[in-house]
């Protein structure tokens, strides 16, 4: 096990990730901020699902999720379609347009990894991405305890594409 000096360093390592994911969120088209990308990733990543599944997997109140929502609905990028388990509620789903997008974010993202990382070999690559998916599973395997999956989404999270921004505005 690690020493407390670790992890101390690793906290304060974790905490200067901000400027990474700045420098990702700079690079997105200006018709597309974080939240709306972050919405296009993930359900990219999970399929088709309700706005409650997105709303959760965001971790931002309902209320924001509906602004995004409406955002990249408003540019074609997603579908509402009705529930036919439940017609109160709507499915969200990627149009073509939307993946297009997606896939834009993901050429964005993966050239500038490209130019930030060019000094790195490939092997240092792959095992900073082999211990990311690690640590990430440390903490998802809290998170999956705490609630069951929902029908129109996957646990998956190991699709490639871009990094999900995070959102300015608070839960």
């Amino acid at each position: 096990m690690a020493e407390q000096t670790q992890y101390e360093e690793l906290a304060r390592q974790l905490s200067a990730f901000g400027a990474v994911k700045r420098d990702m969120t700079r690079i997105l088209p200006h018709d597309c901020p974080g939240g709306s990308a972050a919405v296009l990733t993930l359900l990219g990543r999970h399929g088709d699902m309700r706005m409650s599944r997105l709303a959760e997997l965001l971790a931002v109140d309902m209320s924001v999720t509906s602004r995004h929502v409406t955002h990249v609905a408003d540019r074609g990028w997603i579908e509402r379609s009705p529930d036919p388990a439940d017609k109160r509620s709507r499915i969200l789903h990627l149009t073509a347009a939307g993946k297009e997008q997606l896939g834009e974010l993901s050429r964005r993202s993966s050239q500038l990894l490209a130019e930030r990382l060019s000094d790195w070999s490939d092997d240092e690559v792959g095992l900073l991405i082999q211990l990311m998916a690690r640590l990430r599973e440390s903490f998802g395997d809290c998170r999956s305890t705490l609630r069951p999956p929902h029908p129109y989404s996957t646990e998956a999270d190991d699709v490639v594409g871009p990094p999900v921004p995070t959102t300015r505005t608070p839960a």
